[in-house]
């Protein structure tokens, strides 16, 4: 009977024990759900998150790519070179100019030196003068060719024609100066020929008063 009573009390002591453990443990599971749902909601913030950058990244990326490929088209166009510039009057003016400009240079230069009224270094200075403007020439008809060459320089229309103009209004400064030279040139060259003409004359007049 005694160790009956011993039993029953023990079960009955042991009872709240084993309830505890068991809350507890339930307790614990419960905590630990939520820490779980609390780490899964903020895995799927990450992953929304990284979406909205992938999709960010991915837009920017395709923007940029588009942007490139019309700049780089946009700068491709600039290579080549329209039938309106290839057509423009001046460009044919500017051949013109540059011939006019050899052939004037050249007959100058045969008929001073062929008048034998000017001295070595005056012809040497004229042969510097002109050798100059043929080469001032010649890098006009390269900057010329260099803007009428597709592929070779990155211009728009409008820059072309402006080049064009430019080089246009030098070759025509170019010819007006050589003009003006060799005008002034054969001024000095009848002035050495009137004077060896006076000298002469009077050394006939005073060869025919003797």
């Amino acid at each position: 009977m005694k160790k009956l009573l011993l039993a029953l009390l023990f079960f009955t002591l042991a009872q709240p024990v084993k309830l505890h453990a068991q809350t507890a443990e339930v307790t614990q599971l419960i905590l630990n759900i939520e820490k779980l749902n609390q780490l899964r909601k903020i895995l799927q913030e990450l992953k929304e998150g990284y979406d909205i950058l992938f999709k960010g990244y991915t837009l920017i990326r395709d923007l940029s790519k588009s942007n490139f490929n019309l700049h780089q088209a946009f700068l491709d166009g600039l290579l080549e070179v329209s039938p309106g510039v290839k057509n423009y009057q001046r460009i044919k003016d500017i051949i013109a100019l540059q011939l006019a400009l050899l052939k004037e240079y050249q007959a100058a230069q045969r008929h001073f030196s062929a008048s034998g009224f000017l001295n070595p270094d005056e012809m040497d200075y004229l042969e510097s003068v002109y050798g100059r403007l043929i080469k001032r020439s010649v890098k006009n008809l390269d900057a010329l060719t260099d803007v009428l060459t597709a592929k070779k320089l990155r211009m728009s229309d409008d820059e072309r024609l402006k080049a064009v103009d430019s080089i246009y209004e030098d070759m025509t400064e170019s010819l007006v100066f050589l003009r003006q030279f060799n005008a002034s040139t054969s001024v000095l060259a009848l002035q050495r020929k009137k004077e060896y003409q006076d000298i002469k004359m009077s050394q006939t007049l005073h060869g025919q008063s003797n």
